[in-house]
């Protein structure tokens, strides 16, 4: 007699994205404000149902610009992790994909779909319990903090929040946002220029922060991305972050 197997249960699966920019110097995170229950007046990380014939990306694509407007993808855009399904929906078993988003700053155009308003947060807002997001986007967003942060030590992810050109004081910028620390400015020239495979030096100059021309920078070619493909470069040594 053939042995019997429970039938596999079916549930619907949605996507999140974690967006994060940084803005004035902080990491910030894109969170709407939702329209519908459950939750409904809540923040929540954008996102929705995944549909027939949709792939992950493709719908986490979709619904950061339902709900935001964002048309174009700027950044970096990766598979973060799965959560649930059970227990994370009060309307029953959802299983979401979440998705990591590391952009430079965007404006955010217009709400739709299911989301009353869109606007970019301080991450701190929601680490220091001041905004409390709808389902379980806090546990969301804390992994994507951390793997952000490991990105930018062993990746040069951390250019992805800067435009195509930067200098090395505004690409320090993001790794302090990042990490919520202040490096040594001489340290971090030295060893984010010293890097093989890192950066490449322009040619050309900008003026600084404090009136002074400072040098323009980019991703050196190895760490460019390249269309349809992440670029994989792996900083060798890695950028640390400094330990408590």
């Amino acid at each position: 007699m053939a042995e019997s197997h429970p039938a596999p249960e079916r549930f619907p699966v949605t996507v999140d994205v974690v967006a994060l920019t940084v803005r004035d110097g902080e990491l910030n995170v894109l969170l709407i404000t939702r329209l519908i229950e459950p939750f409904r007046g809540k923040p929540a990380l954008p996102g929705g149902f995944v549909l027939a014939g949709e792939d992950l990306m493709e719908a986490a694509a979709r619904e950061l610009a339902e709900e935001t407007g964002v048309e174009r993808l700027p950044g970096h855009l990766e598979q973060l992790g799965s959560y649930g399904p059970k227990g994370r929906d009060p309307r029953g078993d959802v299983l979401t994909v979440a998705h990591l988003l590391l952009a430079p700053d965007f404006p955010v155009l217009a709400a739709g779909s299911d989301a009353e308003q869109a606007a970019w947060y301080p991450v701190r807002d929601v680490v220091d319990g001041r905004l409390e997001l709808a389902f379980d986007h806090a546990k969301i967003l804390d992994d994507a903090l951390e793997r952000a942060k490991s990105k930018l030590e062993y990746s040069p992810l951390g250019a992805a929040f800067c435009g195509e050109e930067f200098t090395i004081a505004q690409l320090r910028a993001v790794y302090e946002a990042v990490w919520g620390t202040r490096l040594d400015p001489r340290n971090f020239h030295r060893k984010a220029t010293g890097t093989p495979g890192f950066l490449e030096d322009t040619g050309r100059m900008t003026t600084g922060d404090a009136g002074r021309p400072a040098a323009l920078f980019r991703l050196a070619p190895e760490s460019r991305p390249t269309p349809g493909h992440a670029a994989r470069a792996v900083l060798n040594p890695p950028l640390m972050r400094p330990r408590d």
